[in-house]
């Protein structure tokens, strides 16, 4: 999976970008057919930056969030539990399908 972190506007220092990327490596964890994830900070507004996150994950069109924040960190860690949301309830959207298909299956053949 390949984590690519951009600054527009101004420059990250690369223990930030390191710990920006570490933060979002466990994104996985809430939906395993992640393949990317991009990070962009918009450091136009020094005292309020803004951060977004855009997922791409396999058969799924791709999870974006962002938000702002009293620094960069701040921001990142709002943006993250955005992004948690949306994967939750897209793995669980596919999983309640998956058994709803079954019962429905079980039905007809009782």
């Amino acid at each position: 999976m390949e984590i690519k972190v951009t600054a527009r506007h101004g420059s990250l220092s690369e223990s930030t970008q390191e710990s920006m990327k570490a933060k979002v490596a466990k994104l996985p964890r809430f939906f395993d057919r992640t393949t990317g994830i991009q990070i962009l900070v918009d450091l136009e507004h020094t005292d309020t930056p803004k951060v977004e996150i855009i997922v791409s994950a396999e058969e799924t069109n791709d999870f974006f969030a962002s938000d702002t924040g009293s620094n960069v960190i701040v921001a990142l860690d709002s943006t993250i539990a955005k992004i948690e949301q949306q994967l939750k309830k897209h793995k669980e959207k596919l999983i309640g399908n998956r058994n709803r298909d079954h019962k429905l299956v079980d039905a007809v053949t009782d």
